[in-house]
């Protein structure tokens, strides 16, 4: 018996599944999950010891690959200091400092420990700010796992068609209204449909959770102008947007600005980590200031907030993101190239430095087009990649991540090895 297959049989005795999150247990692509022993650069390597040029990246958070030597040095020293404390430190305003001087909207922070608890938290604050009730989400987008947002989301839900979880009370989501990515018509007709009750719109701006869809032009401009004039809030969710599409995040990218942002994944360079921040006057309502109740043991970690640090002083020379760009685009083209090369039908779509290969006719707007990909095809693509040394998300509906540490060579080697990829993927 291998050594993953040691460690699968090991943990399936303790994990549902196998695992701690359910992406990972290959059921959207079926096969045998890779076991993680070690990552350097734009590589993992397995239990085994096959090594993969890795896009995965821990889903987005390894911006500057894996072990990156700064960040590795920043945990270490802040490890032999101590790892918690649960009072502040000074790396916890340095690291807010960093973030407030790079995102526009945010005059205020509050750390936290994951995505999911920053969503939570942000409209939980958006209802006492407005004092309203009712959420508008979208369908596909995916904020965490808080039982009211767990309605048409993307993500594991997706990869694993549940239209929403088992568990989640009728009456948990009784407030949340779910319209269609990308129309705006939709959501003016919602606000008209309840005047002075909308207390948030919550949006991916750039969906990563359905794969990448990108939003249409004026959409997220829309967004802003309809929950201004109503008095609602807007808020993006950033987790995977925030330091990926530029320092600023998709809202300097666009040039939107929400009132709340929700941040995660790259500020914490690898460790757990979330932050949701924006006005002043809005944020202020946090205890132990204003009646809005949010707490956290680990909240501010001090290793976790180092790696953060680490990672975001070196995202400041901005000619690193010109070279993910760069990078980003050659590996898109070449798969597109490869793609129809194959007589594939299939579409690159991405924005800045992540991407999705959709097997599909055409870019897709909205999570039911997203649906429309033929699963099947992707599934037979990505076993065909990963034998040739190149590892996936194992989801159709998953972001692909490109990092600083990918190299030309990676980039060619990925395309070369799509050709054949592409041709199983159709052969069936």
């Amino acid at each position: 018996m291998s050594a993953s297959s040691r460690i699968l049989a090991d943990s399936a005795r303790y994990f549902p599944g196998g695992v701690n999150s359910p992406v990972r247990a290959f059921r959207a692509v079926g096969g045998t999950p890779v076991v993680a022993r070690e990552g350097h650069g734009s590589t993992v390597t397995d239990a085994d010891g096959r090594r993969y040029v890795d896009y995965v990246g821990s889903w987005g958070a390894l911006i500057l690959g894996h072990t990156h030597a700064d960040v590795v040095s920043a945990v270490s020293s802040a490890a032999a200091r101590g790892t918690s404390f649960g009072m502040p430190t000074a790396s916890e305003a340095d690291l807010a400092r960093l973030i407030i001087q790079s995102v526009p909207s945010v005059e205020r922070i509050r750390l936290v420990n994951s995505g999911t608890e920053a969503a939570m938290s942000a409209l939980r604050l958006a209802r006492a700010y407005t004092g309203r009730s009712k959420i508008i989400k979208f369908a596909g987008c995916y904020h965490g796992h808080a039982d009211l947002l767990l309605a048409q989301a993307g993500s594991g839900l997706v990869t694993l068609g549940l239209p929403a979880s088992a568990g989640v009370p009728p009456s948990a989501i009784a407030d949340t209204l779910v319209l269609p990515y990308n129309d705006l018509s939709s959501v003016t007709t919602a606000f008209a449909e309840h005047p002075g009750a909308i207390a948030a719109v919550i949006v991916e701006p750039v969906a990563a959770n359905m794969g990448v869809v990108r939003p249409r032009p004026g959409f997220l401009s829309g967004l802003r102008d309809l929950t201004a004039d109503d008095g609602a809030l807007l808020v993006f969710d950033e987790v995977i947007t925030g330091f990926r599409l530029g320092r600023g995040g998709a809202q300097s990218r666009y040039g939107v600005r929400p009132d709340l942002t929700c941040l995660g994944k790259i500020i914490g360079g690898g460790l757990p980590i979330g932050a949701y921040g924006g006005r002043a006057a809005i944020m202020d309502l946090l205890a132990p200031n204003g009646p809005v109740y949010q707490a956290g043991t680990l909240s501010g970690n001090p290793v976790a907030v180092s790696a953060g640090i680490a990672t975001l002083q070196r995202l400041a020379d901005g000619r690193l993101y010109a070279a993910l760009e760069q990078t980003a685009a050659a590996l898109a083209d070449g798969l597109a190239d490869t793609a129809a090369s194959a007589g594939v039908r299939a579409r690159v779509v991405r924005e800045a430095s992540m991407l999705t290969v959709f097997f599909a006719g055409r870019e897709p707007a909205d999570f039911t087009e997203a649906q429309q990909a033929d699963t099947f095809a992707f599934a037979r693509f990505f076993h065909a990649m990963l034998r040739r040394g190149v590892l996936l998300p194992p989801s159709q509906f998953e972001a692909w991540f490109v990092s600083t540490a990918h190299s030309a060579a990676d980039v060619e080697h990925t395309v070369t090895v799509a050709a054949a990829a592409f041709r199983e993927a159709q052969a069936a």
